[in-house]
C-alpha cells in the first residue's frame, strides 16, 4: 500500500489527450438542444451506438490491445502483464446514453481506461498482471429497459437468454440490434473474476461541487428498483361519461405518482428515498376521451435495503387500493432490482492513498445512480472515483460538464490504483 505521505512518481496522465478522445466521442449522436447546447444521443444499440463502438474500439486496437466482443456485446480490450496467469486489473464503463445526454457520461469513464492504457505504453511500463479495459453494453437501460445490461450478463446476475430476448418500443430485441451493427460477438459473455475493477465516473449530483473538493471516493450503491406498470381501465367520452362511472387509468397513473412522491418525502423510508415515474404512455392519448391504458416506469432509490423493502411493499399495497378503488388493472412488472453495493475497503484506501499524495482534497460519498462497478463488485473487488460536474452536478442533460483538469485528476488516480494494484501479486 502506497505511504499516503510520499508523493506518487511515474507515468502520468495526458490531460490534453483525454479531452481530446471526450470531445471527439462526443460529436457521434450530437443533437442541437436549447440554449445553443450540444447534446448527446447514444442511446444503446442505435446507429450512433455503433459508430461510438467502432471509434472507441479502433482506439483500443491503436493502443496495442488485443480486443475481443462478447455475445452480449460487451467490448474489451487486453494489455498483456509480465505473468499473463494472473487475473487482470480491469477498468472501464459505457458509452451508450440517454436519450437527452451529455459527453461525460460512461464516457469519462471509459476514455480515462484509455488513457491509462496509452499512459502505460509511452512510458514502457509491464505491469504483473494483465490490465483490462471495457465497455459494456446498455448501462442506462434507456432502450431495453433494464439498466447495467452487459456487466450484469457477463456477472451472471442477468442470464445471456433473457438478456438476448428484452424488446425495445418497437419490438426489436438486443441479440437482433446486436447482430444488426456488427457486434454480436462470439466470446462467452460470462466473466472470469478480474483481480480488481475500478471506475471513473462523473458524480451526477452536486454533492462533491457543494462541498468544494476536488474528487470522490465512492462507497457504494444504493439500491434501485425499477417496475413497469401497465394500468387497464375503459375508454369513454370526456363530456358524456359521469365521473362516478369512470374507469380512468390516467388517473390511476396520477395517484401513483403522487404517492410516490408522497413516500420518497415523509421521511418514513428514510430521508434519502427518491422515486420518479419517468415515462408514460397515454392510450388513445386524445383530449376528450378517458385514458383506457396507461403503461408507465417507476424508478425508487434508497441507500437502505430494509427500508427499500419496506416501501416496495407499502406501493404494491397502494397499488391493489388504487385498482379496487377505480376498477382498474394493474399489472406490475419488475424490470430490474439490485440491493445496495458496498466497495471494497482495500481498493477505496488504494484510490485515496494516490488524492493523498497527490495533494487532491476528497470526500467519501455514496453513489445515487447505478453504475457497472456494482455489477463488477459482486465477483471482484470494486471500487469508484468521482469527478465532480458544474451546475449542481446535473446529468442525462446536455448541461452535463466539467473541467479538463477535474476529468484530468480522475485519470491520474485511476492510473495510480491500477498501476498500484496490477502489481500486487
Amino acid at each position: 500500500m502506497t505511504d499516503p505521505a510520499t508523493p506518487l512518481t511515474g507515468p502520468t496522465i495526458d490531460d490534453a489527450a483525454l479531452w481530446r478522445s471526450l470531445q471527439a466521442l462526443a460529436t457521434i449522436g450530437a443533437y442541437d438542444a436549447p440554449d445553443n447546447l450540444r447534446g448527446v444521443n447514444r442511446l444503446a444499440l442505435s446507429d450512433a451506438d455503433a459508430a461510438g463502438r467502432r471509434l472507441v474500439k479502433a482506439w483500443m486496437e491503436q493502443a496495442g490491445l488485443e480486443v475481443r466482443i462478447d455475445r452480449i456485446g460487451n467490448v474489451i480490450g487486453r494489455r498483456a502483464g509480465q505473468d499473463d496467469t494472473l487475473a487482470p486489473v480491469m477498468s472501464g464503463s459505457h458509452i451508450d446514453s440517454v436519450t437527452t445526454g451529455g459527453a461525460f457520461d460512461g464516457a469519462l469513464g471509459v476514455l480515462s481506461a484509455l488513457e491509462v492504457v496509452r499512459s502505460l505504453n509511452r512510458a514502457g511500463v509491464t505491469t504483473l498482471r494483465p490490465i483490462e479495459m471495457a465497455f459494456f453494453t446498455d448501462e442506462e437501460g434507456a432502450r431495453f429497459g433494464t439498466d447495467m445490461l452487459g456487466s450484469a450478463t457477463a456477472c451472471g446476475r442477468i442470464a445471456l437468454h433473457h438478456a438476448w430476448s428484452l424488446c425495445d418500443r418497437n419490438g426489436a430485441t438486443v441479440k437482433e440490434e446486436l447482430a444488426r451493427i456488427g457486434f454480436l460477438g462470439k466470446c462467452d459473455p460470462c466473466m472470469r473474476p478480474p483481480h480488481a475493477y475500478v471506475e471513473v465516473h462523473i458524480e451526477q449530483g452536486p454533492v462533491l461541487a457543494a462541498a468544494g473538493v476536488q474528487l470522490g471516493v465512492v462507497i457504494g450503491v444504493q439500491a434501485i428498483s425499477w417496475q413497469r406498470l401497465t394500468i387497464a381501465g375503459k375508454s369513454a367520452h370526456a363530456g358524456t361519461t359521469p365521473m362516478t362511472l369512470r374507469r380512468d387509468a390516467g388517473l390511476a397513473a396520477a395517484m401513483v405518482n403522487v404517492k410516490l412522491h408522497e413516500m420518497a418525502t415523509s421521511g418514513r423510508f428514510g430521508e434519502h428515498m427518491r422515486a420518479t415515474m419517468g415515462s408514460m404512455t397515454v392510450v388513445p392519448n386524445r383530449i376528450n376521451v378517458v385514458p383506457s391504458e396507461v403503461v408507465c416506469t417507476l424508478d425508487v432509490r434508497n441507500p437502505d435495503d430494509d427500508a427499500m423493502g419496506a416501501a416496495e411493499a407499502e406501493l404494491r399495497r397502494y397499488l391493489d387500493e388504487v385498482a379496487e378503488r377505480l376498477g382498474v388493472t394493474i399489472t406490475n412488472q419488475r424490470t430490474a432490482r439490485t440491493p445496495r453495493v458496498v466497495f471494497d475497503e482495500e481498493v477505496l484506501t488504494t484510490i485515496e492513498a494516490s488524492m493523498v499524495a497527490r495533494g487532491l482534497s476528497h470526500q467519501r460519498i455514496l453513489s445515487g445512480a447505478g453504475h457497472d462497478a456494482q455489477e463488477l463488485a459482486a465477483i471482484c473487488p470494486a471500487g469508484m472515483i468521482f469527478v465532480p460536474g458544474l451546475y449542481d452536478g446535473i446529468s442525462h442533460n446536455p448541461r452535463e460538464l466539467s473541467t479538463p483538469q477535474a476529468c484530468a485528476a480522475g485519470a491520474q488516480v485511476l492510473l495510480d490504483t491500477v498501476l498500484k494494484l496490477a502489481n500486487r501479486p
